[in-house]
């Protein structure tokens, strides 16, 4: 899924707004934006949407770090009302996510697992394998990181990321491909400034990400196109799948003067993949 759009919980009017958004998947969110003394409304409130939300796009529920004292309530809410998966904040390692699952049972739903919250997560980021069944993909998240470091702030002058952050997203990358799991970028924050998300955006898919996540439904039409192949990626990758399978005794070719091989027949099929389930960005 290429678009995450989070949705406070104990705001009923966005998430019937966000419903409609176009997002791939909305994410209620019983964490960072409800205070402690609306836990309870908010898992009200989320309770209903999971019953009364026209389901066009996917429904995840943010639920709280499992070590708040609240995680095991949301889950019971989140999984009540069938929601298509969780959303794990503060995971410091695939012992977090585990933890998770012990609470949910044999039935637990996937897992998005926000993966760079602390300091200790950065070390952690190595150890998410062998969660394949249940660890959809991995985020990585930068403002509760700057805080456990110490840090002023997270992007320099010039809108890009600062040494520390971009160590955390490069690292997240790396471990969701470990992993075996889809890699979902952070959010950007400036809701106004498309031009700098869609630059973030491609920089994103260029470097491996799959998705995004968002915090407000104008973001997702720029996610959701910026994350499409392009026509002449497409028609690069059926020609190499087509070059490769009429080759298959060799085990690299030359297609428009390029050395074609087996990692290039991986990527061609993910394109493909991704272009048979979305269509292409023109």
């Amino acid at each position: 899924m290429r678009s995450w759009l989070f949705v406070p919980g104990n705001r009923p009017e966005m998430m019937e707004k966000a419903a409609r958004a176009g997002a791939d998947a909305i994410i209620l969110d019983l964490e960072d934006s409800v205070s402690p003394q609306k836990k309870a409304e908010a898992r009200k409130a989320v309770t209903d949407a999971l019953a009364n939300i026209t389901r066009v796009s996917k429904i995840w529920v943010r639920v709280n770090p499992v070590t708040s004292g609240h995680c095991e309530e949301d889950v019971v809410v989140a999984m009540t009302g069938g929601a298509d998966g969780l959303v794990l904040p503060k995971s410091e390692n695939g012992d977090t996510v585990r933890q998770l699952m012990g609470m949910a049972g044999n039935s637990c739903p996937p897992v998005l697992a926000i993966a760079t919250e602390s300091a200790d997560s950065l070390f952690g980021l190595g150890s998410y394998g062998g969660l394949e069944d249940i660890l959809y993909g991995m985020a990585w998240g930068a403002e509760d990181l700057s805080a456990d470091l110490g840090s002023t702030a997270t992007r320099d002058e010039t809108g890009t990321l600062t040494g520390p952050f971009t160590l955390a997203r490069n690292l997240m990358l790396a471990g969701a491909a470990r992993a075996g799991c889809q890699p979902i970028d952070t959010v950007w924050t400036a809701t106004r400034d498309l031009e700098g998300l869609e630059a973030e955006c491609n920089a994103a898919r260029r470097d491996g990400f799959t998705g995004k996540m968002a915090i407000h439904p104008n973001q997702i039409p720029v996610i959701n196109r910026s994350f499409l192949p392009t026509a002449e990626e497409i028609a690069m990758a059926e020609e190499i799948t087509d070059e490769l399978e009429k080759n298959s005794d060799i085990g690299a070719i030359s297609i428009r003067g390029q050395m074609i091989d087996m990692p290039h027949l991986k990527r061609a099929t993910r394109i493909l993949e991704l272009a048979k389930k979305y269509g292409g960005n023109a």
